[in-house]
């Protein structure tokens, strides 16, 4: 499954204005990147992945919809799938704010 063009339409309308943003397409979806640091994508399956601080792991599993990212069987802390059913207008600004927050707290590539 290739990923959904509308899911990717409605981020890169709410990144629009961010500084350093590029979009590049990786395994199938299409990554939104901030100076270098991926911090979301529409991926492969049809889903919103999301980049977080680790330590908000707990709090934002317990949301509807909402799962590790697993890559080859193994989960990647950090990086979350979001059912795009789940993702209404307001929550997906609330997740873009979460992936942008966190690798805005990074030092650029």
């Amino acid at each position: 499954m290739a990923y959904d063009g509308e899911l990717a339409d409605r981020l890169r309308a709410l990144l629009d204005g961010e500084e350093h943003l590029t979009e590049k397409r990786m395994f199938g979806g299409l990554a939104f990147l901030l100076d270098g640091h991926m911090a979301l994508a529409a991926n492969s399956r049809g889903e919103l992945m999301v980049r977080i601080h680790p330590s908000r792991a707990d709090d934002l599993l317990s949301r509807p919809g909402v799962q590790p990212m697993v890559m080859r069987g193994r989960p990647m802390n950090g990086w979350l799938d979001v059912e795009a059913t789940t993702i209404d207008d307001a929550a997906l600004q609330g997740w873009v704010d979460e992936g942008v927050s966190y690798v805005r707290s990074l030092p650029p590539k």
